[in-house]
This record gives C-alpha cells, structure tokens and sequence, in this order.
C-alpha cells in the first residue's frame, strides 16, 4: 500500500485540470494597471439583477437561519410558472450543480457518458469525476451530431449531456430532433438537456417543452438564474425531469444547497417579465452589433442563439485575447475547447460593445 493519500486518490480526477473561469476584473485591474475594464468573458447579463430582486435580498434579514432545504416557496413558483409538480423540479446552486448530480446519480466505474466536442467544459469533469468514462463525440457544424452520438451508445453508456444552446458555439437543436433522438435510443439512458440559455431563444421550433419528460421517463431539462436572470453570484438553477428521477437527484442533492437569498430572488427573477424582455433586447441589438463589425472587417463567426458569440480571430487564442486585454477588454480563449483561434465574446450593453469593436478594428489593423 502506498504512504502517499495522493496515490489512493479516486482515478477519476487524476487526468482532471480545475476549471478556469473567466478572468476576474479586480485580478485583470491590479495586473495591468488599467482603471477601466470591460469584462466580456462569461456570458453575464449587462443589464445586471432584476430591480425586484434586488429590493427582496436589501430587505431579507432572516440571515441567521438554515434555508428551506425543500426550496418550497421557489418550487411552487416554478409549478405556476411552467405547469409541472412541484415534486418534479429539482434545485442547484447553478446548473453546475444539476449536471454533478446527474453523474452522481447515473455514473459509476464502467459506464460512459456521451458529450459534444465544443461542449460545455464540466460535462467531462463530472463525468470522470465519478470514474466513468466520457465519451466526446465530434461535433458536426460546431454542434452537436447527434447521429454519431447515438451510434457511440453501447451497453455502459448510462448518460447523454446536451445543451442548446450550446456553450461555447452557441449552435442549437431544434426540438423535433432532440424528440427523434429520444425515440431512437435505448429508454434506460438519462438525456440531461442543458437549456441555461432558453431565455434568449426567440423561436419555438428551438424550445424544449416541460411536457416532453411525461413522456420520456428518462429525460431531464435544466435553466439556469445565471444568464437572462441576472443572478450569477447567487448560484440558481432547477432541473425538471419525472418524479422518480427528481427523487433520486435529491438524495445526491447536498442538505440545503441553494441559500436563502437566490430562492427569494430567483421568485421575484420569475415575476419580473420586463427585466427579461429588457434583458433580451438589449442582447438581440448587441449580438447585432457584433455581427454587422465581423462582416464588414472579415472575420469568420458562429450564429449563435446564446448571450454570445464565437469568432476566428486568425491567429493563437491566447494571443488574440492577450491584445484584447491589454486594451481592457476581457474575452474568453477557447483552445480548451479545441477552438484554437476563437475567441467568445459576451454580449454587452451598447457602450461595451462599441469598446469592444474599436478594438477589433485596431486587432485587425494589427494582424
């Protein structure tokens, strides 16, 4: 037996690196000296939290005490809002926590879980975080192919993680194919559709109703607070899925996870429809901006359904946005996606997305 606790670690993180989360504006201040910074890094709402939101959490004053470790007001709010029971909604401290439970509750050594290539970076975390093997099936078109993703399932396979809209292309599924899929493939696998960016799809043929987990047992849909809502420091998320498989998320789920303040914020995020409409807006006339600036300088992008957008920058990631930071502007790199030369960009208010092409027009001079 070894000496070293290290070497009896669990197998499945040794192959792991820590996820890297978009470069912080404190940490981008003090390293470079610059008053003004424009974080365009991790797909945040500009606009920031809804006002009702924040007026419930100034006004909160019940810190001393645990949460409702049932989420019990938030849940009944999600029931009214989306038509489904309350003992089919499951709450995360982000989707993050969602995806986790997933793995926890599906995963073990020797099975596998399927993924996209471009994929959100914590499906293979919390895949081989439980020792199972993750399986990434090339992405056709930057997005998902799921022909080839269905013909990777063999007798291990236990999950399937899908997002649309995808993070970090922003390529989406159209419902009717997610349902062909489903129909497809063997009952007995969980499909966890990641839909942390639903609030900014405009059309219908892209939405992934509630309804379809009455039917397939093994479908689980997930939304985030972190996006269109607004609250990404509070951690917010629900999964919705049958009541046999949201009773088996919550015996992985950790004794109050989701605190007080994102519960109570997360019910006045719901009620507050101009915040998201407002919120959506000003996303549709960013992504706009951004566009319209890459066709007229020439540079290649992805159509992205999301709060963000893709782009070739013609050269090494990391050295794109190295010139993009010294500027003050903070984009995200995407070589850990095996996007080599893309840089993402969030979209931003009008102001920031007018800093955000000026610079461009000097990178492109610079090239």
């Amino acid at each position: 037996m070894s000496d070293s606790l290290l070497d009896r670690a669990n197998k499945g993180i040794l192959g792991l690196k820590p996820y890297e989360p978009g470069k912080p504006i404190e940490e981008t201040q003090k390293e470079l000296g610059l008053q003004k910074i424009i974080k365009l890094a991790s797909n945040e709402n500009p606009l920031g939290i809804s006002p009702k939101a924040l007026n419930i959490i100034s006004s909160y004053d019940d810190l001393n005490r645990y949460p409702d470790g049932n989420a019990t007001n938030f849940k009944e709010k999600v029931s009214q809002e989306e038509g489904v029971k309350t003992s089919m909604i499951t709450v995360g401290n982000g989707s993050n926590d969602l995806i986790e439970f997933v793995s926890k509750c599906f995963l073990s050594e020797g099975d596998n879980a399927i993924y996209s290539q471009h994929g959100f970076a914590i499906y293979p975390l919390a895949i081989k975080s439980t020792g199972a093997k993750a399986i990434k099936a090339k992405a056709k078109d930057w997005g998902h192919d799921l022909s080839l993703m269905k013909d990777l399932i063999n007798e291990n396979t236990k999950v399937i993680f899908l997002a649309s809209p995808n993070n970090p292309t922003g390529t989406i599924l159209e419902s009717d194919k997610i349902i062909e899929f489903l129909d497809d493939i063997p009952s007995n696998i969980a499909v966890f559709v990641d839909q942390a960016y639903f609030e900014y799809i405009q059309e219908d043929k892209y939405k992934v109703p509630f309804k379809l987990v009455e039917k397939y047992k093994n479908l689980i849909i997930s939304r985030s607070f972190s996006k269109a809502h607004g609250l990404a420091a509070l951690r917010l998320g629900y999964a919705i899925s049958s009541e046999e498989i949201a009773e088996f998320l919550n015996r992985v789920r950790q004794p109050f996870n989701t605190n007080s303040l994102a519960l109570a914020a997360g019910i006045e995020a719901i009620r507050d429809k101009d915040h998201i409409a407002q919120s959506v807006e000003i996303n549709k006339s960013g992504m706009q901006k951004a566009i319209d600036a890459f066709d007229s300088l020439g540079f290649e992008y992805i159509a992205s359904f999301g709060n963000f957008i893709s782009f070739d920058s013609k050269k090494d990631s990391d050295s794109s946005f190295d010139f993009f930071l010294k500027k003050g502007i903070i984009l995200r790199s995407l070589k850990v996606y095996e996007m080599p030369n893309h840089l993402r960009v969030s979209i931003g208010l009008d102001e920031e997305m007018n800093a955000f092409i000026k610079v461009l027009e000097e990178y492109k001079k610079a090239l």
